[in-house]
């Protein structure tokens, strides 16, 4: 069965500091698509592009990907400036638009639906990620009757709008899924006041099955309600992180997608091989430029 992504497509325009601007295609759900598709996975985009250069530029480079993209382009493209810093982590500006045509997705049986970033936030495109959410979501049963639903906030606070109103919403979305994945930043934004340990804590108890936090340098945890451990980050001379996290998320789909039994059963040696791999495949990414997710040959070159 294939494997659904909704969320945005868009340029990011990189900065650095003594050098020209950067052009590269981004948008962190068309990356795990992008990264999916790479690794021999069926995967479709459900995305909103422009009928403009990038538009055009985008829907080639996930085509070369391996990925089906399902879209209508018309006007103009959105883009994401990318502020690089000496450590390689980044700011982003947006110009953003997200209204996808849900009406592109066939009815037929998934093994994963993944969502998130700007696109689970931003209107009217947020109501089509609900939608679909409603449609693919099967209460009570498990793969490989119901799909597996993955989200990753991939907070950007300057296109979400308020705190109070977005944490509502991460809350919201999280209680739905079987899997959220977060980073550090995402965390600190949405729990300020609690360490990585609570947060993880008080996002398995809003309902996901399966908890990863990513922690750069310092690794990841990866936690179910009954088993938790600690993942530590691979070495690598970093490039920039521009896609990082998005791989961590490609790994662990890429994993569990055929996975027959419920995630909240994966024991402490089940989450460490989820975690190692994941932060091996994220180092690939860390260790170039841009978001150059790895293909099938890099894992065994």
């Amino acid at each position: 069965m294939s494997i659904l992504v909704a969320g945005e497509a868009l340029i990011d325009i990189v900065s650095t500091s003594g050098a020209r601007n950067r052009y590269a295609p981004g948008g962190a759900p068309a990356n795990v698509a992008l990264g999916l598709g790479r690794l021999g996975d069926e995967v479709a985009l459900l995305t909103d592009l422009g009928d403009d250069f990038h538009g055009g530029f985008l829907l080639a480079h996930l085509r070369e990907s391996h990925v089906e993209v399902l879209a209508r382009p018309n006007g103009r493209t959105s883009t994401a400036a990318a502020r690089l810093a000496r450590d390689g982590t980044a700011d982003y500006d947006f110009r953003l638009r997200w209204d996808p045509d849900e009406s592109l997705v066939e009815d037929r049986a998934r093994a994963v639906f993944h969502f998130g970033s700007i696109a689970a936030f931003l209107q009217p495109g947020a109501e089509a990620v609900d939608r679909l959410i409603a449609r693919f979501a099967s209460p009570g049963e498990a793969p490989p009757e119901a799909p597996l639903l993955t989200f990753d906030p991939n907070i950007r606070p300057s296109t979400i709008g308020p705190h109070e109103a977005a944490l509502s919403r991460f809350e919201e979305l999280a209680a739905r899924v079987d899997l959220v994945k977060l980073s550090d930043a995402d965390a600190a934004w949405l729990y300020p006041d609690l360490d990585a340990q609570a947060q993880v804590d008080r996002v398995l108890g809003l309902g996901p099955d399966l908890v990863a936090l990513t922690r750069g340098g310092d690794g990841a945890i990866v936690a179910t309600a009954s088993a938790r451990i600690p993942v530590e980050s691979a070495e690598v001379e970093v490039k920039d992180t521009i896609g990082a996290g998005d791989t961590f998320m490609v790994s662990l789909i890429h994993d569990l997608h055929t996975l027959r039994k419920p995630l909240c059963t994966l024991g402490e040696a089940e989450l460490r091989r989820l975690g190692e791999r994941a932060a091996r495949l994220a180092a690939l990414t860390v260790g170039r430029e841009g978001a150059d997710l790895p293909w099938a040959e890099d894992l065994t070159g």
